[in-house]
């Protein structure tokens, strides 16, 4: 994508009513206004709040809130210029349970409050494999710790990915903390009992994974640990 592409796409989304954009020292010192009040600020309704993590496109997004209207869907990435194609179809569909903010995943509790988030979607991240690599992994140790702090008890996450090396890490690592692991499998397109939720969206780079036979995995846990 052009630079010149990019910045007429970060120009329009100062001006999607459905994008948050918030600076570092609006995160760090609360100025935003939204941290635990994500409903009542920003949806206007007392719906469950569920995110994507590095939603790139916002694909996944924004067909999760077409298919339960009844949940808040809450896009994050850092790269707006990517979002932006997701936040534009949102608008254009008139789809009022979708949102998109703009920020770093490791700033997630400065945003959203402890409890407030009832689910997480995390799909196709960058499996980071590179050892020095491994504090942006988003399953690492200390996101996790994050994402148990603002959802809510039972609260669920979803990893959906096409590293065969990010599934096993994650569930070796689930494991080992002894936390609930509702479901897992290696190819999730080749299995019968996959949750219906998980096949029924593909993403445009999941659908050429698929068209070249790569196996796509998928977990569902919970923390139980304390």
């Amino acid at each position: 994508m052009g630079s010149k592409n990019k910045l007429k796409r970060f120009k329009e989304n100062e001006t999607f009513a459905n994008v948050v954009q918030p600076t570092r020292e609006e995160i760090f010192q609360d100025t935003h206004g939204l941290k635990g009040n994500w409903r009542k600020n920003f949806f206007k309704n007392d719906h469950p709040i569920v995110l994507e993590l590095g939603c790139g496109k916002g694909e996944y997004t924004v067909n999760l809130a077409r298919q339960y209207p009844e949940k808040n869907f809450i896009g994050i990435d850092i790269k707006g210029a990517r979002f932006w194609r997701g936040a534009k179809t949102a608008l254009e569909n008139d789809l009022k349970n979708v949102g998109f903010l703009r920020m770093q995943i490791e700033l997630i509790t400065h945003v959203f409050d402890q409890n407030e988030v009832d689910e997480i979607w995390i799909t196709f991240p960058d499996p980071q494999i590179k050892y020095k690599r491994t504090k942006h992994r988003l399953t690492n140790r200390e996101f996790l710790t994050k994402y148990k702090n603002i959802l809510k008890p039972q609260g669920i996450v979803h990893l959906k990915t096409d590293s065969e090396f990010m599934h096993g890490y994650t569930l070796g690592l689930l494991q080992g903390l002894e936390e609930e692991i509702l479901y897992a499998h290696h190819d999730v397109y080749g299995n019968d009992h996959t949750p219906e939720e998980v096949t029924r969206i593909q993403t445009f780079y999941e659908s050429q994974y698929l068209e070249v036979d790569k196996k796509i995995t998928y977990i569902k846990f919970r923390f139980t640990s304390t």
